[in-house]
């Protein structure tokens, strides 16, 4: 399995960082310069991020249609604002119905969310085998501010536990899994 995001701070960025932190396969695809909100100057998030690779042109919009457009499926990470909050996210779910992707909107403050998560993600391995391509995403910091450390992270963590068998209790969350993945050591 591979995590894929456009990098941007928030969600797509807690997906980046929790698919490192477990040793997951990570890419996708990020704006021309690497441009996200807070790395708007070249070589922009890709310093920290080098498997991203710049789309031909600096509209984020491109950015996140191609994410859709290569992945198997689509999970989509918001708070209880919704998509409604970010135009990137909801330009998202938009392409995942035109490129009739597999998708999961999930607010993991939901009760249930991290066992809808977690059997999501077993449903989606077990149709695409072992080298699926799920692209995780959802509204930027700036639109959701504290998205990263209070929920992006979670279903990240799922996918990472789904793939590699860890022990994780799926009504125990860690806040901010991720953040520090300097210093966080990978998993086999």
């Amino acid at each position: 399995m591979k995590v894929t995001s456009g990098g941007q701070s928030g969600v797509d960025r807690a997906a980046l960082d929790a698919a490192i932190a477990c040793g997951v396969e990570y890419g996708g695809w990020c704006p021309r310069g690497g441009w996200a909100e807070d790395f708007p100057q070249p070589p922009g998030l890709r310093v920290n991020y080098p498997r991203l690779i710049e789309t031909p042109s600096a509209d984020p919009a491109q950015r996140t249609e191609w994410n859709v457009r290569d992945a198997n499926a689509i999970l989509i990470v918001v708070d209880e604002a919704g998509i409604a909050v970010s135009k990137g996210t909801t330009l998202a779910v938009g392409l995942t119905e035109r490129y009739r992707r597999p998708t999961l909107i999930i607010d993991p403050n939901e009760p249930d969310a991290l066992v809808r998560t977690t059997a999501w993600v077993a449903e989606r391995r077990d149709a695409f085998g072992d080298a699926w391509v799920l692209s995780i995403g959802g509204p930027r910091e700036s639109e959701a501010p504290g998205i990263y450390a209070a929920r992006a992270a979670v279903p990240a963590r799922c996918v990472a536990d789904r793939q590699f068998g860890l022990k994780h209790d799926p009504e125990k969350w860690e806040p901010g899994f991720g953040q520090d993945h300097a210093q966080t050591k990978a998993r086999p």
